[in-house]
């Protein structure tokens, strides 16, 4: 049995498609996805996000301990900030991306995918260990509602007397919703300006219809999962279980930048990172562009002529562009932009351009 959103019975009444996602039932769709990507990149799309797990970690230990367990370098964070991280076992793997929200000096908040949220709340609980810091899994006690496009600020700013001009991105806030009270994040999955709103369960049908009303004279549109795909995948940005998996380090995925050698605590996977990193990657992650409507999809092989040099993460017809993206592996000798390549989809093989990262930028 799926585990159902606080707002199940709100997507219910708006007639939403469901889908099972990491044994949650959420939105997949409202109406037409596509319409619902052009509304998050022309107005802004609203969506629940509930499926993903918050992990708190309080305690004078609490940086510290998310030194040692994670790449970043947590401490360095200031309160009320977020820092985008890695969750990595020994060999280097990752086993999850995450953010990191610093909500007080001796309290953090690890926002970890729904898929690997018992891994992160297995691994947080034993890395902490030694530590003076005390890991509690509130998924189930919050909700998760994201406002993301360019009217987003005109939406929130509606709803709430928080100061949204000094809310830089990646930075969060306690705010109110109308009474609600909520956690406030500039933050998203999208490609666009946007706002995280982390609200008590029981109160999220509540804040859903206030936002929901204070769109209507911006053309906000409820979006489900579907849209979200695409709108990560134009904006380049990661999907875990695609473009990330234990398989790959940081460094593969072009995201060593994250890995904090700088930092004074040893961290669980560093030396297998440093190896990594002098080593030099055998692959790496690209974006590829196509002609046509036919796009490639994950698991497709990429060719260099006859060659299989590489796969496919994740691939659309994307929707803002109008032609077909992709992001794969491929190894660095073909990883220049400019390379051309060729996908095979269905024996048949179509060709591709490497192109930088990311697709879409605002």
């Amino acid at each position: 049995m799926s585990t159902q959103s606080p707002l199940h019975s709100v997507h219910s009444g708006l007639g939403a498609s469901f889908t099972d996602f990491a044994g949650w039932s959420m939105p997949l769709r409202y109406t037409s996805e596509l319409a619902e990507h052009k509304a998050v990149r022309e107005a802004a799309g609203l969506f629940d996000l509930s499926h993903m797990a918050e992990i708190e970690i309080t305690g004078p230990g609490a940086a510290a301990a998310l030194d040692h367990a994670l790449v970043g370098n947590l401490s360095g964070v200031k309160p009320g900030r977020a820092r985008y991280t890695m969750l990595c076992q020994e060999d280097g793997g990752v086993l999850d991306d995450l953010v990191v929200y610093r909500l007080a000096d001796e309290q953090y908040m690890v926002v970890a995918n729904a898929g690997n949220a018992a891994v992160a709340v297995r691994e947080l609980t034993a890395r902490a260990e030694g530590f003076d810091a005390e890991v509690t899994d509130r998924s189930l006690e919050l909700a998760l509602i994201a406002v993301q496009g360019p009217a987003s600020v005109r939406i929130v700013g509606a709803v709430t007397d928080a100061d949204l001009d000094s809310l830089k991105y990646y930075a969060s806030v306690p705010a109110t919703v109308q009474g609600h009270d909520v956690l406030l994040a500039r933050t998203g999955y999208t490609g666009e300006d946007g706002f995280e709103l982390y609200v008590p369960g029981a109160e999220a049908p509540d804040v859903w219809r206030l936002l929901t009303k204070a769109g209507e004279q911006h053309d906000l549109l409820p979006a489900g999962l579907a849209c979200r795909d695409t709108l990560r995948l134009e904006a380049g940005m990661p999907l875990y279980g695609n473009e990330l998996s234990a398989e790959l380090t940081p460094f593969e995925a072009g995201l060593g930048r994250v890995v904090k050698f700088e930092k004074e605590a040893d961290f669980v996977g560093r030396a297998a990172l440093e190896r990594r990193r002098d080593a030099g990657a055998t692959r790496t992650l690209v974006g590829l562009r196509a002609e046509g409507r036919r796009a490639p999809r994950h698991g497709y092989s990429v060719l260099a002529g006859d060659e299989v040099v590489g796969e496919v993460t994740s691939g659309a017809l994307s929707p803002t562009l109008g032609y077909p993206v992709a992001m794969a592996y491929v190894p660095p000798a073909h990883s220049e932009p400019g390379t051309e390549l060729s996908v095979d989809i269905r024996g048949k093989h179509l060709p591709v351009e490497v192109v930088a990262l990311p697709f879409y930028k605002r």
